[in-house]
């Protein structure tokens, strides 16, 4: 495998942009605590245990707690939710709710003036409840999310062991204390499965591995050390996240034990100054953003269209009061009022179905992003890896495939007595029970040289239990890292027979070695000794004159179902783009392996020297970025949303959480950090890109049909109004009195009730799909005057062939068009919410054709029922139905003519 990785050498930069404001305090914040912690890291123990005002003996009980009263609880910075009446006024906070109240307002101060001599108006109270019932839906379904988040995080406390003092001569006593109570100075006791509580300077450390994934990314360990013997003018280091002698907050203990005095706690951390600067408004999403431009396109339809219909009503009729309320009535037709209930609506269903996919979704506009993303930004541990450290190869010097290695690595791990790291584990793994039974009756343990930092190895002295006498032997097993195992080596097994290792064998086993680095996996090497049996102690200086066995080669290796799932991503439109802390060689290794092509891999070192611009034609072509920072991961999300990308990001470790809130959709898991779960907006409750699919189709659905009701009625509302200043400009009568207009319009929507209920074609979910104001503008222009059509001829129709002509007939030729227009206007569900031909190549769900039947039922119904003479209506004549099956089918086919040639035109629909 052949991957290149992109250096700053290889790019040259075009200069260091800007930051936003956002990103620079995040830096700003990120660099002092570092520094801080990096000046910690390069002195000596007891300086700082002064500096701390610490000692040995841990804190007097008095002490903590007046340290906890000066610096404040252990705690980072979290989102809140906003309080009750901020979030149910949120709530309503909707242009299309902002437009019906104003409407509504305007109806009750007109109602007012004349209230002594009218009836209430029923307008009123229709606007009051859509308003009512649009808001608390949408306000019930995120405050109990919001709640039900809270209750889980109210459920989880975590202790950590540190030493008390109850008084100045009290002998220390080691207490379980919650974190949140941890405080600087403290001393800290760490064990195998600990959480590290705050950051820490370490004072003692035995066989200490330290999972730091969650701020660095890498998958495996990493081995700490108290490193009291260190030089440590000569082993500075820039980053606290590799300083040797560091444990910091949000990592864990693999394995070993270790004390350390606390530095910092809080928001002092370096995990609490990156979090610190994620509280706040979140920036606008792809959703906030399309439903801003959709809303605004509609009103300013409407504050076009009102004002023409007040002024040809006022003008030709005479009474402008009169032709105030028609226009009020038209401003609510042309108002998709049942907007935010949809999708409100769409949005619940969506939530609960994601549900049951294993998906919590956090916020709910979060489920049209998704559906709308094309970029997904992943980390690679645990998403396209299993999570887990495998015994991959155990090879011969020359990398070819040797059992003996593997015996004897066995041996090592399994008869040392100290605490085994996941490399141990996965060695022991390997080796089948029956096996294991041999080996161990063929050796006992005689003495164990233990693991420490500074030689990066750990040894066991074994004697043979097939021999006896005099003769008998110990072998030392040694098992580390290539390059500390390889120097103290003399000989090396070639083909069974040991031979001098030359400084060309050296210079050839080295290679294999690097070799097997460069393609991802981690290297350990494996030697042995034989010694007379002479002894049963044994020291360092006992591991010299080693001789080689081989190589042991460990990787966390890929997901079985990550590959299928990607290219279930990609043929649904997503390109999968991997941004991970990792190392370059581990990243591409593992990319390759599921199939995604690396390319040239980028490192944040290349980042940091573009500008803007030039990360942004960066992120185009670049597939795979490795040894990434918050901030730089944050700036990727930025780069790729300015190329016009609705992305996603999913990711679970604090050095993610400033991307999952950059992002339109953030994607966290429920095994995450706090942090991650509180920047995210849907949470995966399995690590499964699998489960995500189905949530980004559900997504879709979702999205569909929003959209599918949005055209349908802005369509029909603005072929009304049309029909209403044709008929205005003719007419000596009202073409529709304003009561029959609120009532034909709220007909309507409760037939599009059902449409969170309807399928979307499945050629609909295979692509990504974003709001489209213009698209939707021009979809209204061209199908709104096709039911104006139908709508004239039914003009003509009661005119001329109903003599429905003249003030005293003004009811029969309201009853006439109030029936035909909304028919036509709810049988054009069926025509517009598929671009397929209707009923016969696709069909409907079942409520949504039971509520469209039910509605065109009650429309023929309603001039004839009792209430007809308070709606101003009049019984039709019987003659007038066939003339109404014609106009039907006469729209349904014209519809269907119009729509093949719109698809044509435009190539799209929906």
């Amino acid at each position: 495998m052949t991957n290149t990785v992109l250096t700053p050498q290889k790019l040259a930069p075009p200069g260091r942009g800007r930051r936003d404001r956002r990103t620079a305090e995040l830096e700003a914040r990120t660099r002092a605590v570092g520094e801080r912690l990096v000046r910690f890291s390069s002195m000596p123990a007891p300086q700082v245990l002064r500096d701390t005002d610490a000692t040995t003996h841990g804190l007097r009980q008095d002490e903590a707690a007046e340290r906890l009263e000066r610096f404040g609880a252990n705690a980072v910075a979290q989102e809140r939710a906003p309080r009750f009446l901020a979030q149910l006024a949120k709530a309503f906070w909707n242009p299309f709710i902002l437009v019906l109240v104003a409407l509504d307002a305007v109806m009750l101060w007109q109602w007012l003036q004349v209230a002594d001599e009218e009836p209430f108006d029923p307008g009123i109270a229709i606007l009051a409840t859509m308003v009512l019932v649009s808001g608390l839906l949408r306000f019930w379904q995120e405050f109990r999310s919001g709640r039900s988040a809270a209750a889980l995080r109210a459920l989880v406390t975590t202790t950590t062991a540190v030493q008390r003092r109850a008084g100045r001569t009290t002998e220390p006593l080691t207490v379980e204390v919650p974190m949140e109570q941890v405080v600087p100075g403290d001393i800290v006791r760490l064990a195998a499965g600990d959480l590290v509580p705050a950051d820490l300077r370490l004072l003692t450390a035995k066989d200490l591995m330290v999972g730091q994934a969650a701020l660095s990314g890498e998958s495996l360990p990493v081995a700490k050390a108290d490193t009291r013997t260190r030089d440590y003018g000569q082993h500075a280091t820039t980053d606290p996240v590799e300083a040797d002698n560091l444990c910091l907050m949000g990592t864990s203990v693999t394995s070993g034990t270790a004390t350390g005095v606390v530095v910092a706690t809080g928001a002092d951390t370096y995990f609490g100054s990156m979090a610190g600067s994620l509280v706040g408004e979140r920036p606008q999403t792809s959703f906030d953003t399309g439903v801003k431009k959709v809303s605004f396109l509609l009103i300013r339809f409407m504050l076009v269209m009102v004002p023409v219909v007040l002024a040809i009503n006022g003008f030709t009729k005479g009474d402008w009061a009169e032709a105030f309320t028609f226009a009020v009535a038209v401003a609510v037709g042309l108002t998709p009022e049942m907007l935010p209930m949809v999708v409100t609506t769409n949005l619940a269903r969506g939530a609960v179905a994601m549900a049951r996919r294993k998906v919590v979704v956090k916020r709910l506009n979060a489920i049209q992003n998704l559906g709308a993303m094309d970029v997904l930004c992943t980390d690679k541990t645990g998403t396209l890896t299993e999570d887990r450290i495998v015994l991959d190869r155990y090879l011969d010097v020359h990398g070819q495939e040797d059992m003996e290695v593997l015996e004897y690595a066995y041996l090592n791990s399994h008869f040392q007595t100290g605490l085994r790291n996941l490399m141990d584990q996965a060695v022991i793994d390997r080796v089948l029970e029956a096996e294991e039974v041999v080996v161990d009756a063929r050796f006992t343990m005689v003495d164990e040289i233990p693991f420490d930092f500074a030689r990066r190895r750990m040894s066991v002295v074994l004697s043979r239990n097939d021999l006896a006498g005099p003769a008998a032997e110990h072998v030392i097993i040694t098992k580390g890292a290539v390059e500390e195992v390889l120097a103290l080596c003399t000989h090396m097994t070639d083909g069974g027979r040991r031979t001098e290792l030359t400084d060309e064998l050296r210079r050839t086993v080295t290679r294999t070695a690097e070799d097997h680095n460069r393609q991802g996996l981690r290297v350990l090497a494996v030697a042995t000794r034989t010694l007379p049996a002479e002894s049963e102690t044994y020291t360092v200086a006992d591991e010299a004159g080693l001789t080689l066995i081989g190589f042991l080669a460990f990787l966390d290796p890929p997901k079985q179902d990550a590959a299928e799932a990607l290219r279930a991503l990609a043929d649904n439109g997503i390109a999968v783009k991997v941004v991970t802390g990792d190392n370059e060689l581990v990243a591409a290794r593992v990319c390759a392996d599921v199939g995604i092509d690396v390319g040239e891999v980028v490192t944040g070192s290349v980042i940091d020297t573009l500008d803007e611009a030039g990360l942004r034609r960066l992120v185009r072509g670049t597939t795979v970025f490795a040894k990434t920072n918050p901030v730089q991961k944050a700036r990727i999300v930025r780069a790729l949303q300015a190329e016009g990308h609705t992305v996603g990001f999913l990711g679970d470790g604090i050095n993610d959480a400033a991307a999952l809130r950059e992002s339109d959709v953030g994607i966290s898991v429920d095994t995450a950090v706090d942090i991650a779960k509180e920047s995210a907006d849907i949470i995966l409750l399995e690590k499964d890109l699998t489960v995500l699919e189905q949530g980004v189709l559900q997504g879709r659905q979702t999205f569909g049909n929003t959209i599918k009701y949005i055209k349908m009625t802005a369509s029909s509302n603005f072929g009304n109004v049309f029909s209403v200043l044709v008929a205005s400009a003719f007419i000596p009568f009202q073409p529709m009195l304003a009561v029959q207009l609120l009532v034909q319009n709220l007909a309507y929507d409760i037939s599009q009730l059902a449409t969170p209920w309807d399928r979307m074609d499945k050629e609909y979910l295979r692509k990504p799909r974003t709001w489209d104001a213009k698209g939707i503008g021009r979809f209204m222009l061209v199908m709104g005057p096709t039911s104006s059509v139908f709508d004239i001829s039914t003009f003509l129709l009661m005119w001329h062939v109903f003599g429905a002509n003249s003030e005293a007939h003004q009811s029969l030729f309201q009853s006439g068009w109030f029936v035909e227009g909304l028919l036509t206007q709810t049988l054009v569900v069926h025509m517009l919410r598929t671009r397929k031909v209707p009923f016969l190549q696709s069909r409907a769900t079942a409520p949504v054709l039971l509520m469209t039947a039910l509605v065109m039922a009650v429309g023929v119904v309603l001039p004839f029922s009792p209430i007809a003479s308070a709606l101003g209506m009049q019984a039709l004549p019987m003659s007038y139905f066939p003339w109404l099956v014609g106009t039907l089918v006469a729209y349904c086919l014209l519809t269907q003519g119009v729509k093949t040639w719109y698809i044509r035109r435009f190539n799209s629909w929906l």
